[in-house]
């Protein structure tokens, strides 16, 4: 998923990686250098959706103006890490 808006400078990896982690949901979230971040996300279609719905919140200080949202068929890797940036 590509998230846009004001969500680099704010806490929104760590917060989308305190939102999943506590789902159950692994995965991996990025900055962008576009100013986006981008998540995979791997659970239940439920802790999945509860996820996305935080990060379409977001943090205080963020501002999400965009989420997309795709389906990706990868291995599901252990945990949730945030990566450096793309």
């Amino acid at each position: 998923m590509i998230t846009r808006g004001r969500v680099q400078g704010v806490g929104y990896r760590w917060y989308t990686r305190e939102a999943a982690s506590a789902r159950g949901v692994a995965g991996w979230v990025r900055n962008r250098r576009d100013g986006a971040v981008e998540a995979e996300l791997h659970g239940s279609d439920a802790h999945v959706q509860i996820v996305i719905d935080s990060m379409t919140q977001g943090p205080p200080g963020a501002q999400v103006d965009e989420v997309m949202v795709t389906d990706v068929y990868t291995r599901a890797p252990r945990g949730f890490e945030i990566r450096a940036t793309d």
